[in-house]
């Protein structure tokens, strides 16, 4: 015979549930981990031997060079932008000045 109003087996309940989803979370965890480290392996051995970083390395050099040049760009295009909007505010100035 189970009482339900026993407060004690409604916890027992509630904990074994608990426990239940915690170890199923763990389980989906661990298989993460285990893809994530077989996707490392795959990307560490992938040039071959101990250069297997060596693509990835010159790839984020010529990344990094490539952002170089188009931050240079966007200061030159913002230099250009800034002087064009001195000019536009000096010609609304004349021509206030002169519509007086």
């Amino acid at each position: 015979m189970s009482n339900p109003a026993r407060p004690d087996l409604k916890a027992f309940r509630e904990l074994e549930t608990l426990v239940r989803n915690l170890g199923e979370e763990l389980a989906a965890f661990r298989k993460r981990a285990l893809a994530a480290e077989a996707r490392l392996k795959a990307i560490a051995t992938k040039g071959g031997g101990a250069g297997g970083g060596t693509a990835a390395e010159e790839r984020v050099t010529h990344l990094e060079e490539e952002n170089r040049r188009l931050q240079s760009r966007l200061d030159d295009a913002s230099e250009r932008t800034r002087k064009m909007l001195e000019r536009v505010r000096f010609l609304r100035q004349q021509h206030a000045g002169e519509a007086k």
